[in-house]
C-alpha cells in the first residue's frame, strides 16, 4: 500500500532510540533517567505502519518494561492519522526486543490484544520547510484500560514528536480518584532521539 507522506514522516520521527538524559540531570527528583525504544515491526503492513515500544531505567537496562505495540493508521483523508495501541498477550517473551529486534521476527497479530479505548488522534503542525510536529491526544470521554497481572490498569496516553524529540504525556490513573499516580505527573517526559531505526 502507498502511505501518505504524513504517515511516513510520523513513523520516521517515532522510530528510534531515545533517552531523557538532560531532563533527568536537570530535575533528578522528578524525572527518572529512561531509555525508550520504538522499533519498526512487520505487522498490519497492508494498511498501517507498526512499532514495538519498550523502555528501561538507565540503571537497569537489562530489565526493560512497558512492552506495547503502536499501530499508525491513516483514515480516508491522509491528514486523519490515528495511533492504536495493542498489548502483547505474553509481554515477557518480548523483553529486550528494543535492543534485540530479532525477538520480534515471529510476532503475529494473534499474539496481541487490541485496546479499544487506547486510540489517539494525531494532528500535524509545520515548523519549517519539511520539519513538522505531530501531537497525539485521546478523543474526548475515552478511557484507556487494560488488564495486567490480574489487575485493571487505567492510563492516560498522549505524545508529541518532532524529528529530534519525543515528548510523552503517559501517566497511570487511579480509577477511584482520577488522579495520576506515575509517569508524566508533573509534566511530560522529554526524550531526545539518539539513534534512528
Amino acid at each position: 500500500m502507498n502511505f501518505s507522506p504524513q504517515l511516513l514522516t510520523l513513523a520516521n520521527y517515532l522510530a528510534g532510540e531515545f533517552d531523557n538524559r538532560e531532563q533527568a540531570l536537570e530535575e533528578p527528583v522528578w524525572y527518572v533517567h529512561l531509555r525508550l525504544w520504538h522499533r519498526p515491526v512487520a505487522l498490519f503492513c497492508e494498511d498501517s505502519i507498526t512499532l514495538f515500544a519498550e523502555q528501561a531505567n538507565i540503571l537497569n537496562l537489562d530489565r526493560p518494561y512497558r512492552q506495547r505495540i503502536i499501530r499508525l493508521v491513516e483514515g480516508h483523508n491522509p491528514d486523519a492519522l490515528s495511533v492504536q495501541y495493542y498489548m502483547p498477550k505474553n509481554p515477557g517473551a518480548l523483553i529486550g526486543a528494543g535492543c534485540n529486534p530479532d525477538l520480534l521476527n515471529t510476532l503475529a497479530p494473534e499474539q496481541l490484544e487490541f485496546l479499544p479505548g487506547c486510540i489517539l488522534n494525531v494532528t500535524q503542525n509545520t515548523l519549517t520547510t519539511n520539519h513538522f510536529q505531530f501531537t497525539a491526544t485521546p478523543p474526548p470521554e475515552t478511557r484507556c484500560c487494560f488488564t495486567y497481572l490480574g489487575n485493571t490498569v487505567q492510563v492516560s496516553l498522549g505524545f508529541g514528536v518532532t524529528q529530534d524529540e519525543f515528548t510523552s504525556y503517559d501517566k497511570g490513573i487511579d480509577s477511584t480518584t482520577g488522579k495520576a499516580t506515575w509517569g508524566a505527573v508533573l509534566g511530560p517526559y522529554r526524550y531526545t532521539k539518539r539513534q534512528q531505526f
